[in-house]
């Protein structure tokens, strides 16, 4: 089953509250929205996807709880993107130093965009709207991208004002400066 994508404008134009309030009132649901105020409903992975995506999320909150320089957060995190979008990547992380000068309200989704950003592609997702979302991290702020594709056992990474690096069945990915010492073993998530 693939995204159901519902074009609601010009005829429904939700407010930023009146999404929150969607969301909130369908927390069975993974919603997001797009620039143009597109309703994307998402379904549920497969057993297999949500395992994948279960190690991927807990190896990055380990780091992140021993680093403590931020907080990793995992595919229920909601964040509202400077170009209005609003997407919850399938692991992200922020710097608490951004955390803390904003001071978000901790009920809400967070108005910012992440500074790393994962999208793990499960049997259900297009490619070419997979590779979207990541550019589109990319162009919000995301200082650091990873889509890892098992299909294709590859994973691309994004930085900003760089082309896309493309790696074929890599065993390990390094956090870079954006994650320092923080390094995933993809023997379970991209196998």
């Amino acid at each position: 089953m693939t995204a159901l994508i519902l074009n609601l404008s010009p005829a429904i134009e939700l407010t930023d509250e009146q999404f929150f309030q969607l969301c909130q009132n369908n927390r069975d649901l993974r919603l997001e929205r797009t620039a143009e105020g597109e309703l994307i409903i998402m379904p549920p992975t497969g057993w297999e996807s949500g395992n994948r995506n279960s190690k991927l999320t807990a190896r990055l909150e380990f780091w992140a709880d021993a680093d403590g320089t931020g907080l990793a957060f995992d595919s229920s995190t909601g964040f509202k993107l400077p170009n209005g979008a609003n997407r919850s990547p399938d692991a992200s992380w922020v710097s608490r130093e951004r955390l803390e000068a904003l001071n978000p309200d901790p009920a809400r989704f967070l108005p910012l965009a992440p500074d790393f950003a994962v999208e793990l592609r499960s049997a259900s997702d297009s490619l070419k709207t997979v590779q979207q979302k990541m550019q589109e991290y990319i162009d919000s702020g995301v200082r650091l991208g990873w889509l890892i594709d098992p299909q294709n056992q590859q994973v691309e990474i994004y930085r900003p004002g760089q082309d896309v690096e493309i790696l074929q069945s890599p065993t390990s990915l390094s956090g870079e400066d954006v994650l320092p010492g923080f390094v995933l073993d993809l023997a379970q998530i991209l196998s």
